[in-house]
């Protein structure tokens, strides 16, 4: 049976079912017509609310999980909801100021996206996801700094105007004209590469000997490549945090369906898939449990939003995963605004 639009439900219906609703996103548990006659303010006897939810059952919005429980939302029902009865609320500007702020702390861009994966977890108090494109930026500057006497800043410059930042661990302190003078050997041979691409040159260079590079820049060079010829290989595709958050009361007794959703993140490559059809999405999609084949089984939903960069490309996505019971009013602005911080972040 189609799901009836809103429009079609008469007042008292929209009344109980958005109790159901809420009631249920709160708490995660059935409701039954004794808590909403006496807690629910709806003027309606027992009698008028249990023929209200049978109706609402045989709408197929509500569903009764034992004989003699309350009723909770299906699938159906959840995506009535949202789409059409939900009231967003917006991020205060307080909370606005916090995501900004964790989101810039000083750091290279993995730890922007790490601290993006864990702020999603703390917003929903479920699952914080991050995908990334697996890419190395062809560059045009490499420059070193020193940060302390066992660290030296790479700030790398793409072709696009990008920047970014790496940390490069040193042995032993090392002067800045020699960072200076490895900084300039390998900007003259990045030329439109990457880095993987010129480490190939530069590595034979420096077999051969043929470079006027210092002892300590030539250890410098050495110790940057081994770093980052391989950085785009390792840097991850999708970035979990907060999985543990799966794991509450409420989940119990239902432990299989949990192991099986902490499967589907291990592996991350059927999650991947799915942050992937978001990409060419405007704004924020849900994908609430069986409307998707991956979460057919686990019940769960996915809140995800692409993130741009300053010229409004699509850079990646991110958002949270949890039970369908997640409090969507709170949580889809809350993803929105992440995703908008996050791309002014690193475009």
């Amino acid at each position: 049976m189609p799901t009836p639009p809103v429009s079609e439900l008469s007042t008292r219906a929209r009344d109980v079912f958005r109790m159901v609703v809420e009631g249920y996103l709160a708490h995660g548990t059935p409701v039954g017509s004794k808590t909403l006659a006496t807690e629910g303010g709806l003027n309606l006897s027992p009698a008028s609310i249990r023929s209200v939810l049978a109706e609402l059952e045989q709408l197929g919005l509500l569903a009764a999980p034992h004989t003699s429980a309350g009723r909770l939302p299906t699938t159906s029902g959840l995506r009535l909801f949202v789409d059409g009865m939900m009231q967003v609320a917006e991020p205060s500007p307080e909370e606005r100021r916090v995501i900004e702020q964790r989101l810039s702390a000083p750091g290279p861009v993995e730890a922007a996206l790490e601290a993006t994966s864990a702020l999603l977890s703390d917003i929903s108090g479920a699952a914080g996801m991050v995908m990334v494109p697996r890419r190395e930026p062809r560059l045009v500057q490499l420059s070193l700094v020193s940060l302390a006497p066992d660290r030296a800043l790479a700030v790398l410059v793409g072709e696009d105007g990008n920047i970014e930042n790496r940390i490069v661990a040193l042995d032993a302190p090392v002067p800045q004209s020699a960072l200076d003078q490895a900084g300039n050997y390998i900007t003259a041979r990045l030329a439109g590469r990457t880095l993987a691409e010129a480490a190939v040159s530069m590595r034979a260079e420096l077999a051969a000997g043929r470079t006027q590079l210092d002892s300590a820049s030539r250890d410098l060079v050495e110790r940057g490549l081994a770093v980052w010829s391989e950085d785009a290989a390792r840097r991850p595709v999708l970035i979990v945090r907060g999985a543990a958050n799966l794991l509450d009361e409420s989940t119990l007794g239902d432990i299989e369906r949990v192991r099986q959703l902490l499967d589907d993140l291990e592996s991350k490559q059927a999650v991947a898939e799915l942050l992937e059809s978001a990409r060419a999405s405007e704004a924020t999609r849900i994908f609430i449990g069986a409307e998707n084949r991956l979460f057919a089984l686990t019940g769960s939903s996915v809140i995800a939003s692409p993130y741009r960069d300053r010229e409004g490309k699509v850079v990646g996505v991110l958002g949270v995963i949890g039970p369908t019971r997640l409090n969507y009013a709170r949580v889809v602005p809350m993803v929105d605004f992440t995703a908008r911080s996050l791309g002014k972040l690193i475009g």
